[in-house]
């Protein structure tokens, strides 16, 4: 892979053998490996990114990018780290609105608030309708324009920021399918070196089973406890798992948030330079 990204030479660049990119062709081949749409491997992927973008901020501090400066091309890496936000960005909305209702449905279920928890479910099913509307509108507009990605004509470091963001973006996806509880995409088209990150199989939502998805688990078991099919206990459970999952997913994203907001500062001072 390393000689699809790095074919271009650039004397602002160390060789190919620095263990720099040693480093992005590791984080590289380890978030285009395909893997399960489970909690546990899409927390991986997060943790992933957090090393691709460190080394993000390292790559934009060397002076290739100002030496080779067009503006068309800054601007496009500009678009693209507000595309990678707005992902995120939503994703961090969808699980604060998710835990504040998961908290509530679980103080409702020990008080055995009966009367109360059929009204919060529903406010809860309904917040999940809202949610995947808005994750489908984020979903749709980060596909809205297609990256330019001509290595012929691109610089070197353009081009790997440009594919540091094809892969985080397929990364945002693949989290926000699996909290709208839907099944992913197995190939973003126009993306050159980003193989099928997510080919995903929704699994169902069945006692017992460990790689499953939270969210679609919760959103099944409350309905089950509205028709007395399934016990108190047991969606207890569900949302306490899906409580840790939300925790988990929460602090790789606020780490993402700032390390994304870092890039697009850098590539501004690049730009006005």
């Amino acid at each position: 892979m390393a000689a699809s990204i790095y074919h271009a030479r650039s004397n602002s660049l160390p060789s190919r053998s620095h263990p720099f990119f040693s480093d992005f062709d590791q984080y590289f081949c380890r978030l285009k490996a395909n893997s399960e749409a489970t909690s546990s491997s899409i927390s991986l992927k997060l943790h992933g990114l957090q090393d691709l973008h460190d080394c993000v901020d390292k790559l934009l501090l060397l002076p290739t990018l100002a030496q080779e400066k067009n503006e068309k091309c800054v601007n496009e890496l500009l678009d693209g780290s507000l595309r990678v936000l707005d992902l995120c960005s939503t994703a961090k909305d969808a699980l604060v609105q998710i835990k504040e209702f998961t908290q509530e449905l679980q103080s409702i279920l020990r008080r055995r608030g009966d009367m109360k928890l059929t009204s919060e479910i529903k406010k809860y099913l309904t917040s999940r309708k809202a949610a995947r509307k808005a994750i489908k509108k984020a979903l749709a507009n980060s596909k809205a324009k297609k990256l330019n990605n001509d290595h012929e004509s691109v610089a070197i470091l353009a081009s790997i920021l440009k594919e540091v963001e094809a892969i985080s973006l397929t990364v945002f996806e693949s989290l926000l399918y699996f909290i709208s509880g839907a099944k992913a995409q197995s190939k973003l088209s126009g993306w050159s070196f980003v193989s099928k990150l997510t080919h995903h199989k929704r699994v169902a939502s069945e006692e017992g089973e460990t790689e499953s998805n939270e969210f679609a688990m919760v959103d099944a078991a409350l309905l089950s406890l509205i028709d007395h099919k399934m016990s108190v206990a047991d969606v207890q459970n569900k949302l306490k798992n899906l409580e840790l999952c939300i925790q988990d997913f929460d602090e790789g994203l606020e780490c993402l948030s700032r390390l994304l907001i870092k890039t697009r500062v850098s590539l501004l001072n690049v730009l006005n330079n």
